[in-house]
């Protein structure tokens, strides 16, 4: 897949006092986007639920560099930045653009997943693979371990 992209609408309850885009809003859209792809490409809260898989975050990292306000056109994206070969650990890269070009916002996370049952971590069944084998890859992407 050559690109991802989710449009979003920035809500009044989205901002903060100073009018534009609250910090935490962004971690908001990042989930969304993610979510929404896995959605799409079949691995859904129900497809997760029945595999008694779910995925978690280790670390979540926005990187801000031009403020979003209301009636900004804003869009996210996603990329595969790093991975285990079984898909068990893996990190996403977003990108939030604001008015076609301009990059608002770079949000990273490193996750992996976990058991739902067990509360371990699992190394999940051959969809998962499927699915972040359908997932763009970054310019950056590397494999863990390699």
């Amino acid at each position: 897949m050559d690109e991802y992209i989710k449009p979003i609408e920035i809500r009044w309850a989205d901002l903060d006092p100073n009018f534009h885009l609250r910090h935490s809003v962004y971690y908001d859209f990042g989930a969304y986007c993610r979510i929404s792809f896995l959605e799409e490409k079949g691995l859904s809260n129900k497809a997760m639920h029945q595999l008694q898989i779910g995925p978690i975050l280790f670390r979540e990292e926005a990187v801000f560099r031009k403020e979003a306000r209301l009636g900004d056109r804003l869009q996210i994206n996603l990329t595969l930045l790093k991975a285990k070969k079984d898909f068990s650990r893996w990190s996403i890269r977003h990108q939030i653009i604001k008015n076609e070009n301009v990059i608002a916002a770079l949000i990273t996370v490193d996750g992996a997943w976990i058991n739902t049952l067990q509360r371990r971590l699992a190394t999940p069944e051959k969809i998962v693979a499927d699915v972040f084998n359908a997932m763009p890859m970054d310019k950056d992407f590397e494999w863990y371990g390699l």
